[in-house]
């Protein structure tokens, strides 16, 4: 069974796809799932920016394996084509019988906004004294337009929407589309909950825009030489990522700031209690993107399809 980008559309909501995601997330943390490091491979295409990368993500997860290959390239921007593109193969974990191949590039998108949407949901009712209503988005591409999507599901307060991107005329753009408010960055920095959803290579976010006590949700630079977010944005920070491993690996915002993540957000999920999220500082989770999330996701365009079929056990 092969299903194009197009059919995964049909079958992938928001409404499943969330809750899905915070149970996985909860398994990944508890053990239940395995998942090695990713591995990337340079395109050698082009030189500097241009060159894309080839990345591999196996997943092992109750009933079903999954494996994503997915590539990245920035080039393509200008070729009229996806950055991103991805494809996901599902199997059945008993017998290894393949169960469907589908187009992963709406997967990756949904996914990495439903984690987003799920670290909100968790995070700030333990850290906000009452529920927060201003988000400022950076970017102002696709990611930016689905985490709007997803957060209309998680975020009922949400009422004010700030969009600030290198391109004013590409803030303007999604702000029209999504009800909200093209600005400065200043203005964008200064919310109660600031995402980051660029592909800058350097920091676009410096500490010093932000509120004391802001909610940081850094979703783009995933690479080791990436950045996001000045030093100062992760200095004092309570830093929670979907992995420690990944996070400090993978993620050019941990490790090249010298930060310590505090906290995986399964094991909040799990037992809020015990990692004593603190209100008086500011709190960063940075997503890297997991394979069990491409699992996931994966699963629940299956299981819409196949609504009385289970795969052998």
């Amino acid at each position: 069974m092969f299903l194009a980008e197009e059919k995964v559309r049909e079958h992938l909501r928001y409404e499943a796809l969330i809750p899905a995601i915070q149970q996985a997330l909860i398994d990944f943390s508890a053990g239940r799932v395995e998942q090695p490091a990713r591995m990337i491979l340079r395109a050698g295409n082009a030189e500097g920016a241009s060159n894309g990368w080839f990345a591999v993500m196996p997943a092992i997860a109750g009933d079903m394996m999954a494996v994503k290959t997915v590539t990245f390239y920035p080039g393509n921007a200008e070729l009229g084509l996806a950055t991103h593109m991805a494809m996901i193969e599902l199997l059945s974990r008993a017998t290894g019988e393949p169960l469907a191949v589908m187009d992963g590039r709406l997967i990756t998108e949904m996914r990495t906004a439903s984690v987003s949407a799920v670290a909100f949901a968790a995070l700030a009712p333990l850290h906000f004294p009452s529920p927060p209503r201003s988000l400022g988005i950076l970017g102002s591409g696709i990611q930016a337009h689905a985490h709007v999507r997803a957060f209309q599901h998680a975020w009922a307060a949400l009422d004010d929407i700030r969009i600030w991107s290198r391109t004013p005329a590409h803030a303007q753009r999604l702000a029209a589309l999504t009800g909200a408010r093209a600005v400065a960055i200043e203005e964008a920095a200064a919310c109660d909950v600031v995402l980051t959803v660029t592909s800058a290579p350097e920091p676009v976010l410096h500490g010093r825009l932000l509120q004391p006590n802001a909610l940081v949700l850094a979703v783009g630079a995933t690479g080791s030489t990436l950045r996001e977010l000045d030093d100062d944005v992760l200095r004092g920070s309570f830093v929670v990522a979907e992995s420690r491993s990944a996070a400090e690996r993978e993620s050019g915002d941990v490790r090249l700031s010298g930060a310590k993540v505090n906290a995986e957000l399964g094991e909040i999920l799990a037992d809020p209690a015990s990692c004593r999220v603190p209100r008086d500082c500011r709190i960063v989770f940075k997503s890297v993107g997991m394979a069990i999330e491409d699992l996931t996701a994966a699963r629940v365009v299956w299981q819409a399809l196949n609504p009385d079929r289970r795969p052998a056990k």
